[in-house]
């Protein structure tokens, strides 16, 4: 399982290479449309590259329109990592 850590520094990864954002803007509290500069374009384009850096797909649009901030992010995608190490959990047990 990916730790918290290394979940957040890949989806920081994603932003800085993805949106070509320097890496002392990318804080927590950082909002991704008002400090960061991206707009719906970009947030269709966070959504493809991350499913691609994390190799799933995103299928809770709703929660997906309320990330404002990375903080956002970083916890809607600790909610899906657990959701699906629960799901596997679950299978394996029966």
């Amino acid at each position: 399982m990916i730790s918290d850590r290394e979940l957040e520094k890949k989806i920081l990864n994603v932003l800085e290479e993805e949106f070509e954002l320097d890496p002392e803007d990318l804080k927590p509290e950082a909002n991704l449309y008002e400090d960061l500069g991206l707009d719906s374009l970009d947030a269709v384009d966070m959504v493809v590259a991350l499913e691609k850096a994390f190799g799933m797909k995103f299928t809770n649009q709703e929660a997906l329109r309320e990330v404002r901030t990375i903080a956002d992010l970083f916890k809607l995608l600790k909610e899906i990592r657990d959701a699906n190490i629960d799901a596997v959990s679950k299978n394996s047990s029966s």
